[in-house]
């Protein structure tokens, strides 16, 4: 299958070291000095799964110089889905899936206007990587697990195609019962406590023990819950109790990849996340005092990264 990597960061450069290890055929899309030492010696994997390095069949900044492909995953931060609107024109076909593994609800729309709707897809991923140094991927922890389906959720060749490819890297791949319930699943997740733990300034394990804190990380799944009921969104009866079950089992020093650019001072994803939230909730008249709060004290120190 030819696939190619919109954003070889940590997510994408996982998941496209696995499916050129599995065989097959992977362009990645990379920038600066991380695309200058795939090119120079290949991409490095380190993961508790087994370490291994892999040469992909094109590593470039230019979509031009890949050309049509079978798949499109677009593994970028959301603020840069307007570079990839602008750029994915060449990587599609007629018949080309493009699927979003991005933290937000509405990468897929953001995507659309670019891609057309005949090859729009959703999706979603769970796992923890980043990029530790030029050309060299660090899988950190969480099972990889990718969820993706056509815009309307339904199962095609194609799609069934891709979920294939992940499960010869060693993908847990699927397509779900309902992708948009999946979707602001793990939103209602990654959203609050991205939000709660940035706020405190702490990683999981003070944020979860103390019950102020405890209880307001709770708060927090509980207003992203109201919002996906009111956009016509079914989430499981406990999603909430699930997804706290769920921050129980994470590492007690877990951070999330917002508060670490916030924490780092550089431009993060606060926009698609918890400003999403409040404008979702806005929009269908469900209120988020939890999340407009974490919003307007993360707000400052986001405005001052992006200068």
């Amino acid at each position: 299958m030819r696939i190619a990597i919109y954003g070889a960061g940590g997510v994408g450069g996982y998941y496209g070291g696995v499916l050129a290890r599995a065989g097959h055929d992977v362009s990645l899309l990379a920038r600066g000095a991380h695309l200058e030492a795939i090119r120079s010696s290949g991409l490095s994997v380190r993961s508790p799964g087994g370490d291994f390095v892999v040469r992909p069949a094109a590593a470039t900044d230019d979509p031009a110089e890949i050309g049509a492909v079978d798949a499109v995953i677009v593994a970028v931060k959301s603020m840069h889905l307007a570079a990839v609107c602008g750029g994915i024109g060449p990587l599609l076909g007629p018949d080309t899936l493009v699927v979003p593994m991005l933290n937000g609800v509405d990468a897929h729309e953001a995507l659309l206007a670019a891609a057309g709707r005949s090859r729009m897809g959703k999706g979603l991923t769970r796992i923890i990587s980043e990029v530790a140094a030029p050309g060299q991927i660090r899988h950190v922890g969480v099972e990889p697990y990718v969820a993706l389906a056509e815009w309307d959720g339904s199962r095609t060749s194609r799609v069934d195609s891709l979920v294939a490819a992940l499960r010869d890297g060693g993908v847990d791949a699927e397509v779900p019962p309902d992708i948009d319930a999946a979707i602001w699943l793990k939103f209602l997740f990654v959203c609050s406590v991205g939000g709660v733990c940035g706020a405190c300034r702490m990683p999981l394990g003070p944020v979860r023990t103390l019950p102020e804190s405890r209880a307001l990380l709770r708060r927090a799944m509980e207003e992203i819950a109201a919002v996906a009921a009111a956009h016509g969104v079914s989430l499981q009866e406990d999603a909430v109790p699930f997804a706290m079950n769920t921050v129980d089992s994470f590492p007690a020093e877990g951070t999330s990849s917002l508060q670490r650019d916030i924490a780092a001072g550089v431009p993060s994803e606060l926009d698609a996340w918890t400003g999403a939230a409040v404008r979702l909730g806005a929009t269908v008249g469900v209120a988020t005092p939890v999340h407009s709060f974490i919003h307007a004290v993360l707000l400052p120190s986001e405005m001052q990264a992006r200068g």
